[in-house]
């Protein structure tokens, strides 16, 4: 190869890189700005597409331009009405100014611990100026009544601020805070809350106690009822047996009276058969005791002489 052959690719392969190192992309989730020794240089770059700038001497500081996130500490915190309780918060902010943001905040992970610092302190004051009613509803409102539950129900105590507008109002101030670091806080919102854990236990052991003490409420009426069922069956039974045994006695009375009459109706046609049959017999055994030598002698009281007496 000669020496120009090999001059041309040289300076080919400098114009590349010069090329390469003097023009960098930018596209539609991301925001630039250049600086020359650490110094910005320029406005800020916003827009997506190509750009240059002048190689080896110029570098150039990429920021995201979407919605960021901060996920804040689970911290533990006083209310104004004296009750620790843990506050964990979140919130969504962005880069408006990549030009004041460098200056101030230069990367995005210092620009969280700046935020921990504003967000943790407001919702901190926040929380310790109202007290847990506030912090935990949004709105007054009657609770729904049951006619179960009609005697369970606590009146509900009035809130003066609520949870919405104390999240409105630490939104407020800590973009107050930022507005010479280039960011903007878009969005600011309680994760949980949750007492700590000696006030939860016992917050929990009274939960229990009083669902307890509604379910024997429930249990002893439940018992009440049964026992009412109980005696009502007891009762119902016992009349349906009486009922019944009179009825049976009825039955029975007219059925010995119906063949009561039967038999007197039999016996009143059969009466003259009878009495004929009964003297036979008695023929019959009179002539078995008594022979030719024997002397009967009869009184006028013997039931003998009557019946005698009776069929002349």
């Amino acid at each position: 190869m000669s020496t120009k052959g090999t001059v041309l690719i040289i300076v080919g392969a400098i114009a590349a890189i010069l090329l390469w190192n003097s023009v960098y992309i930018l596209d539609e989730t991301k925001q630039a700005i250049v600086t020359q020794f650490g110094k910005p240089v320029g406005e800020p770059r916003t827009e997506p597409g190509i750009n240059v700038k002048i190689p080896f001497l110029h570098k150039v500081q990429f920021f995201d331009k979407r919605y960021l996130e901060w996920d804040g500490d689970r911290n533990q915190v006083p209310t104004k009405d004296k009750k620790f309780i843990f506050v964990d918060s979140y919130a969504r902010w962005e880069i408006t100014n990549p030009l004041q943001f460098f200056i101030r905040l230069r990367d995005e992970r210092s620009a969280q611990s700046r935020l921990d610092d504003i967000l943790d302190g407001e919702t901190r004051n926040a929380v310790a100026s109202h007290d847990l009613l506030d912090l935990v509803r949004s709105t007054n409102r009657d609770p729904e009544v049951t006619e179960d539950f009609m005697e369970e129900i606590e009146i509900l105590e009035d809130i003066s601020v609520g949870r919405a507008q104390i999240e409105k109002i630490i939104l407020e101030k800590a973009n107050e805070r930022t507005t010479d670091l280039g960011v903007r806080i878009l969005d600011f919102r309680f994760k949980r809350m949750n007492y700590v854990d000696e006030v939860r236990d016992r917050v929990y052991d009274r939960m229990i106690s009083e669902r307890v003490r509604i379910a024997d409420q429930f249990k002893s009426e439940g018992q009440g009822e049964a026992r009412k069922i109980e005696g009502n069956k007891e009762r119902d039974l016992a009349q349906i047996q009486s009922e019944a045994f009179k009825l049976a006695e009825e039955i029975k009375g007219r059925a010995d009276a119906e063949a009561t009459n039967i038999y007197a109706a039999a016996y009143n046609r059969n009466r003259q058969a009878v009495d004929l049959y009964k003297f036979l017999r008695s023929m019959e055994s009179f002539e078995k005791s008594l022979d030719e030598n024997t002397s009967l002698v009869l009184s006028t009281d013997s039931e003998f002489f009557r019946y005698l007496r009776r069929l002349n």
